[in-house]
């Protein structure tokens, strides 16, 4: 069963000043207290566990933490074992160890920070029938203590194809996955087709990082790709992505006269991408990671879990977008054109693929 929560266009974007804290790869939260055996009321608590890149990664994983935080705050909670908390993951293999560390700290919902905790949860929470998960970015279905969500990354990522099919002087754009799979597909797919909208002779290099947190990576895969002539970049790749910030960065700072762009992803990289003389984040694809955390504690805390159910969050009900960024100063035709196709996709007018066209 699938059901549509309006988030709010407003709220995608909340939390982004709150401080970090880290508490260590899995690590358990201090052993003061336990949280609420029925999961709602005044001892409910709340965890999420990380995909590998962490809270700091300025992207997924970062939003989800701080609409954990949000909520926290909000609620008087205090940051460990009672309250709120994070554990997270620094390899694949910490996925389930850190999911137990939260169980087994009495947190009442447990949150797996990207699809690829999926299989972590789905084995975990037979077994763990008085928790209730939830699955970001993938779908568990017939467990009724795991909610999935879901979002329409595609919808988001077209725009950005628009932005960067209109401010490419080059012809000649690249988007930059971590991992290939389904979710980063939605990115891809949703780009290219951004992109052919626009200009179907642009040139669209696609490359994958294979890792979330791997910034060497990234860097050298911007590399190569500004050195073969595209000028905008739209990575989709977690921490990965920090490094196709660092080289347009070093770009710039060398070649200044051929301008070069990056469009980040999951929340507003505007910061990352600043320098001594100027900025290379054209744009940013929203997602509203911690707006849903937020949302789904406060929910549950209020007795109101949905959990077998899978909950879907797109342009229409403010669930992804895209910044404003620095459209307008390279080219005012740009907004217009995103405006445009955003109003098509709301109504139907546009379907954007899910998937990639096959090589």
């Amino acid at each position: 069963m699938k059901t549509s929560k309006k988030i709010g266009l407003g709220l995608l974007t909340l939390g982004l000043a709150v401080s970090l804290v880290a508490c260590g790869g899995g690590k358990k939260a201090d052993d003061t207290a336990t949280g609420g055996d029925k999961g709602k009321g005044a001892d409910y608590s709340a965890a999420l566990v990380t995909d590998v890149g962490g809270v700091d990664d300025k992207s997924f994983n970062q939003s989800a933490w701080e609409g954990l935080q949000e909520w926290g705050k909000e609620n008087d909670k205090k940051k460990g074992t009672g309250g709120y908390n994070y554990y997270q993951s620094n390899s694949d293999s910490e996925f389930t160890p850190n999911l137990n560390s939260a169980i087994d700290d009495g947190f009442n919902t447990v949150f797996g920070i990207g699809f690829k905790l999926q299989p972590a949860i789905e084995e975990i929470a037979d077994a763990n029938k008085d928790t209730q998960f939830v699955i970001i970015d993938d779908v568990i279905k017939g467990k009724d203590n795991v909610e999935s969500v879901i979002f329409k990354d595609n919808e988001a990522s077209y725009l950005a194809g628009i932005a960067a099919a209109k401010a490419s002087k080059t012809k000649h754009v690249g988007f930059v996955g971590g991992q290939e799979g389904e979710v980063i597909g939605r990115f891809e797919a949703g780009f290219v087709d951004g992109v052919k909208s626009v200009d179907k002779d642009i040139k669209i290099d696609v490359k994958y990082a294979g890792s979330f947190g791997d910034a060497a990576k990234g860097k050298s895969i911007a590399a190569a790709m500004y050195k073969s002539g595209a000028d905008v970049i739209f990575h989709a790749s977690g921490d990965t992505g920090n490094g196709v910030f660092s080289e347009a960065i070093d770009v710039m700072k060398t070649k200044p006269e051929n301008p070069v762009w990056v469009i980040g992803v999951d929340r507003d990289q505007h910061d990352e991408g600043e320098y001594d003389g100027g900025n290379v984040t054209l744009t940013s694809t929203l997602k509203g990671v911690g707006t849903v955390v937020k949302t789904i504690a406060t929910d549950a805390q209020d007795g109101k879990y949905n959990g077998g159910k899978t909950e879907v969050f797109g342009l229409k009900d403010g669930g992804v977008d895209l910044t404003k960024g620095q459209l307008d100063e390279v080219n005012p035709d740009i907004q217009k054109a995103v405006d445009e196709a955003k109003d098509k996709i709301i109504a139907g007018d546009i379907k954007v693929p899910e998937k990639p066209s096959k090589k």
